[in-house]
């Protein structure tokens, strides 16, 4: 359990303050980011490695910035990804010249909010590449390598990434190790209890005493199968026959064996483990090369611990052995590379607080798009703990919290643009960003984006009436899903909002006034998230956990059906 916290909505902030007085002589904060650079700023035509996450995972990400690692580190809110904002501050203020490589964990949030970042930053002329790490062999079969989550194989992929770019490789480089390294490495974990976060009760799950969670997820996601407690020499074996399964052909033996603890598995117990662990990988013909055991990528306090192995050749065994120096993890005596001398100044991100012109009439409209807003906060304050609850089925739990966060800065920063005379789209845009920024995950950006193109299509100068409103949500609606990628039927948001905007078209195009056909299309997104209860997941971080999830409505779609609920309370009253 966590006990050491002022306030669970300030936790992450409050941990980094910490963090960066504690480490001054390893790295800095970047201004008005989630994250840090190498103290004394970037080096001067070296490749950028960036990697990041949610938190809760230390120490991963910031514990690994420094010499022979890596060049910076944004972190999101607990087990949330970093929003596409953050991730682009601490880029572009690590950035020194040669380009940055982007390392994270395949869940869905990390690479949408990562995506739009790298391409802001390839449109500023920062060349930028992704790299994610897909290491958990129990999310997905060998066939769909795609589809695997990265769980405690991202410390060895990170490692030999920011290796190669302090020995001086360029982009290209780096990028290509970095690959190589992630298509070698194979992880499998096991799970004694779930973690607690700051201000539960109760740990997000439960393992049942006597029983063991094998393949668990690091954001607190239980195990995919459950099986009888096992002494260490058996839980060894279990762990090394899995992991071995998929050694590949033209392996030499060499390996990099990380046995990773959790959080709460103590120390005594690791080392337990891997005098059985360690034995077994001889007899099967692996040479451990420098293993580590130890708190590497850790899950706040869940009990449990994870196999990682990673096949080395030559070079990988080079940048694997290569000496680091950073706050959580040191090897050899690491020296800067002499070829890399001068550093840049930390670039902090410009803002515009200029409010675009707008007319009379989408000045009315604005002041409407605030009071939506501040109903959709209300909303999800009311239904915060619903909502977490139904995330914590297959998920992390964290659906509520992201949710309240994003909608509470989102609500702010409405009122902010509204007082300030914007129109629809400066007060919607305001709010999209906002949202994303706050919230992170996969919901921060899915919202922020649909609020944003919401704005864009209804522009700030005309009035807004039933049918301009209804082709703003039908054409937001065709954007999010073409960048989410998500299909209907996939158990996600769209599931609800795909019925809400069929109904709400066909409202308005027969006529209906605004607020019936609104009121009439929000019971059909609500009708339709209620049936995502029979729906397999598809995508996103559920799918390793597909059966449990059936039963449960997806939160996404849930949270979707409120807000346009309370949103067409807004659209009945007085003003609208």
């Amino acid at each position: 359990m966590t006990h050491v916290y002022d306030d669970p909505a300030t936790f992450k902030d409050d941990v980094l303050v910490g963090f960066a007085a504690a480490y001054p002589g390893h790295v800095q904060r970047v201004p008005e980011a989630s994250g840090f650079v190498r103290a004394g700023g970037p080096l001067e035509g070296k490749v950028s490695t960036v990697f990041g996450g949610g938190s809760g995972h230390y120490p991963s990400y910031s514990g690994v910035v420094g010499t022979g690692f890596a060049d910076g580190a944004v972190l999101g809110d607990l087990f949330a990804s970093p929003s596409a904002e953050q991730v682009y501050r601490v880029c572009r203020a690590a950035d020194g010249g040669a380009g940055v490589v982007m390392g994270f964990g395949n869940y869905a949030g990390d690479r949408l909010n990562f995506k739009v970042a790298a391409d802001r930053l390839v449109a500023e002329g920062i060349d930028t590449r992704i790299v994610y790490v897909t290491d958990d062999i129990a999310s997905a079969g060998a066939d769909k390598v795609g589809e695997r989550r990265g769980i405690a194989g991202t410390f060895t992929v990170y490692k030999v990434a920011g290796a190669a770019a302090e020995a001086g490789l360029d982009l290209d480089g780096v990028e290509r190790v970095m690959r190589l390294a992630n298509a070698r490495t194979f992880s499998f974990g096991v799970a004694f209890d779930g973690c607690t976060m700051p201000g539960a009760d109760e740990p997000l799950f439960h393992v049942e005493p006597g029983r063991m969670d094998f393949g668990l997820g690091i954001h607190g996601e239980p195990g995919i199968t459950s099986d009888d407690w096992m002494p260490a020499p058996a839980l060894a074996a279990k762990l090394v026959e899995t992991v071995l399964a998929e050694r590949p052909a033209d392996a030499d033996g060499r390996a990099a064996v990380l046995l990773n603890g959790l959080g709460a598995t103590k120390y005594e117990e690791l080392f337990a483990l891997f005098g059985p662990v360690h034995r077994l990988l001889v007899e099967a013909g692996v040479t451990l090369v420098q293993p580590e055991v130890g708190e590497l990528v850790t899950s706040l306090d869940m009990a449990g611990c994870s196999l990682s192995v990673t096949w080395l050749d030559d070079e990988l065994e080079t940048y694997w052995t290569a000496p680091a120096d950073t706050p959580a993890f040191r090897r050899g005596a690491a020296v800067a590379n002499n070829r890399f001398t001068e550093r840049r100044e930390v670039r902090a991100a410009g803002e515009d607080d200029a409010v675009p012109e707008a007319s009379e009439e989408s000045r009315t409209a604005g002041r409407v798009a605030q009071r939506a807003v501040a109903a959709l906060s209300a909303s999800v304050e009311e239904h915060k703990e619903e909502l977490g609850r139904l995330d914590s089925v297959a998920g992390d739990g964290d659906h509520g919290i992201g949710m309240s966060r994003g909608a509470l800065a989102a609500t702010e920063a409405a009122d902010r643009a509204a007082g300030a005379g914007g129109g629809a789209q400066t007060v919607l845009a305001a709010a999209g960003a906002a949202f994303g920024d706050k919230a992170g995950g996969t919901s921060g950006i899915l919202w922020g984006l649909l609020l944003s193109q919401m704005g864009t299509e209804l522009g700030n100068d005309d009035a807004v009436d039933g049918p301009r409103l209804a082709a703003a949500v039908t054409t937001s609606a065709e954007r999010l899903q073409e960048f989410s990628k998500a299909s209907l039927g996939d158990k996600t948001m769209l599931d609800a909002l795909f019925p809400f905007v069929e109904a709400l078209r066909q409202g308005v195009d027969a006529g209906r006034p605004l607020a019936d056909a609104w009121g009439d299309a929000a019971r059909a997104a609500t009708d339709a998230a209620q049936e995502t209860a029979s729906l397999t997941p598809r995508i996103g971080r559920a799918r390793p956990l597909a059966e449990r999830s059936v039963g449960t409505p997806d939160p996404g779609a849930v949270s979707l059906g409120l807000i346009v609920t309370a949103v067409g309370e807004v659209l009945a009253g007085p003003g609208a």
